[in-house]
């Protein structure tokens, strides 16, 4: 079953990481890496079964199992779980019938659990769908699920559950949003990017909660990029490094104070809302 996969391969044979942008190309249109789709993968492009199953394996951004329509992620940090954040858990648990990682019969929501979204002033936290839901009680989980049917969009609530960042260079506090360019529905985020004696481009989704990258230049999965604020050219470094990959993290201006902190690999999802010094 080819489900595409020839014209995907085509647009992108002969660039430097290719398989990584094929793979994200088959995951956007059909919202999971299915085995049928990454043996289409392996014969066009000519690479063993084992490798492409390899690249999708290793990145956090890819899936191998069919995800729900909405995506209902529970925060266990730290402080979201002496907040009460295990009640939630359960609560939604329950509600939904299914344990974290599983998606429901109907299709309808995936359940997971992360280990901290960054956000830790807020909590306990529920994201669905990229919207941020803070403070969340026992007794508020039923709404929030009844929300996420309606459309997030379009359902009366809580202005807070809106989460997408305005971000700028750290050094000279040139916006970096680029509204020509929509990652998830909104303007995305516009770096350049450095890595093997060749420049780029790099975008970030301003979603937070639903990351996701564009790299383009040729970067190979798994380069270091060394990024620059595309106005005053300026090296956007920080102490940080992701606890993914542990490769550096770079450090983006949060418009209203905070930074986000994303990571510099190519492929690495590992990002980070850094809060301290601001008042909540």
């Amino acid at each position: 079953m080819d489900d595409g996969v020839t014209e995907i391969v085509e647009k992108h044979k002969g660039k430097r990481g290719a398989m990584i942008s094929i793979l994200e190309v088959v995951q956007d249109r059909h919202g999971y890496l299915s085995t049928d789709a990454l043996k289409a993968v392996a014969e066009q492009t000519g690479r063993s079964l084992v490798d492409v199953y390899g690249v999708a394996t290793f990145y956090r951004a890819f899936r191998l199992k069919p995800r729900g329509k909405h995506l209902c992620l529970v925060c266990q940090g730290t402080a979201c779980h002496v907040r009460g954040a295990p009640a939630i858990a359960d609560e939604v648990r329950g509600r939904l019938g299914v344990a974290a990682g599983e998606t429901t019969p109907d299709k309808q929501f995936t359940l997971e659990h992360v280990n901290c979204l960054g956000a830790c002033a807020l909590g306990p936290i529920v994201v669905v769908d990229g919207h941020y839901f803070s403070n969340v009680s026992k007794s508020r989980v039923k709404e929030i699920l009844e929300q996420a049917r309606e459309g997030i969009g379009r359902a009366a609530g809580d202005s807070e559950l809106v989460f997408p960042l305005e971000v700028g260079c750290p050094r000279c506090n040139h916006g970096l949003m680029d509204p020509d360019h929509q990652l998830e529905g909104y303007p995305s985020i516009r770096v350049i990017a450095w890595a093997d004696g060749r420049n780029g481009l790099l975008r970030f989704s301003s979603v937070y909660g639903v990351f996701r990258s564009e790299a383009e230049g040729g970067f190979v999965p798994g380069t270091v990029l060394r990024v620059f604020c595309p106005r005053c050219h300026a090296e956007m470094t920080g102490a940080s490094v992701c606890p993914d990959c542990d490769a550096p993290f770079v450090p983006l201006a949060v418009q209203g104070g905070g930074v986000l902190q994303v990571c510099s690999r190519v492929g690495c999802s590992g990002h980070f809302l850094d809060l301290s010094g601001i008042n909540a």
